[in-house]
């Protein structure tokens, strides 16, 4: 896939995840565990480890199988970050906390449940990140920084959806073509890969021709924090004061089986692009795949910022959004960064090293 454009030239250069610490994400749950039921909810911590390999963990600690482990969404590896799991633990005993610590696992909270945690059941994640060794234009940084605040920015995938080096979409395109036959969480991976490609050149396209913050003619618009779309032929009434209000959103194709419902402008420029990715376009609806949608924007919520030191290297910056939304999203905007974890060894490969 082609670079992707930004709304504007970010003022600063930085690096990310120095260390861990420099990533805090903290989830913020739909609800709350309310003390009874076959379901144990444990709010964890974890440290440069990714989501499936914690859940892991804690089944063996826990002494159940991993299908009986669930969480709502999977978090960055290279971070620190919180996070609700559940355990399925009918008629069994909660696991001490001790037996917890003495499997490396930091679990700051447990409760029972009457319900399984399920992908998606959560309203958003909370962010503290350092951007440190910053560079660049300061003088225009609280500007570029206030009006992404109010305007948002373009509502990318982040690169880790695609795994290291791209590696879940080059998985997608093998598997379309026959060539391998992936496992369901593999599959799951890889299908989400293509899906987000897709979405994200038609955003590009969008950001490329200034329209991806409007309204086009045939639009599918989508109601804020809501799954829910209507497609409009005109955009007239009372649609731009809902707009600016953020009450609606234009909205991209995450690519299926049929024809997104958008037509007119908006519908021929979703499938123009499409058509530059028939592999993927073909392999997604051969898998099945509905036709959804996407907000093609995203405003951080709780947005403030702050320098750690008098030199003015690291900028602390925290803001909230929601599900499914990613962080790098928003930095991209402001800084032109290096990930200095994109460069660190997978445990995997540390393991190789040492045999």
């Amino acid at each position: 896939m082609e670079s992707l454009p930004r709304h504007a030239s970010p003022p600063i250069s930085a690096v990310i995840r120095r260390i861990p610490e420099d990533f805090w994400v903290d989830e913020i749950p739909v609800t709350e565990p309310n003390g009874e039921g076959e379901h144990l909810w444990v709010f964890v911590e974890k440290r440069s480890e990714n989501t499936a390999e914690l859940a892991n963990r804690l089944a063996r600690a826990a002494g159940i199988r991993k299908s009986a482990v669930s969480y709502a969404g999977r978090k960055d590896r290279h971070a620190l970050t919180r996070q609700w799991f559940s355990l399925h633990m009918p008629g069994l005993p909660d696991p001490s906390i001790e037996q917890l610590a003495q499997a490396g696992l930091n679990v700051l909270r447990h409760a029972r449940h009457t319900r399984k945690l399920r992908i998606g059941a959560l309203r958003g994640n909370r962010f503290s990140l350092c951007l440190r060794e910053v560079e660049g234009e300061r003088s225009t940084l609280d500007q570029c920084l206030q009006a992404i605040a109010e305007h948002g920015v373009p509502n990318y995938f982040g690169e880790q959806r695609f795994g290291r080096a791209g590696g879940n979409l080059a998985g997608a395109l093998a598997m379309f073509e026959g060539r391998t036959r992936p496992d369901r969480e593999r599959r799951s991976l890889y299908l989400s890969a293509a899906r987000s490609a897709l979405f994200n050149a038609i955003l590009a396209e969008r950001v490329r021709t200034d329209c991806w913050n409007c309204l086009l003619p045939g639009e599918a618009v989508q109601l804020d924090g809501s799954g829910s779309f209507f497609v409009t032929d005109a955009v007239d009434g009372d649609l731009p004061q809902r707009l600016d209000a953020w009450d609606i959103h234009p909205s991209g194709a995450l690519w299926g089986a049929g024809e997104p419902p958008s037509h007119d402008r908006a519908g021929a420029l979703e499938r123009e692009v499409a058509s530059r990715f028939p592999d993927l376009a073909a392999g997604l609806r051969a898998a099945g795949m509905k036709q959804e949608r996407r907000p093609l924007r995203v405003r951080p919520a709780d947005l403030t910022w702050r320098w750690e030191d008098a030199a003015q290297s690291d900028l602390i910056l925290e803001f909230t959004l929601p599900a499914g939304v990613f962080a790098t999203a928003v930095l991209r905007e402001i800084a032109d960064y290096t990930d200095a974890a994109a460069s660190a060894p997978t445990q995997r490969q540390e393991a190789a090293e040492q045999h």
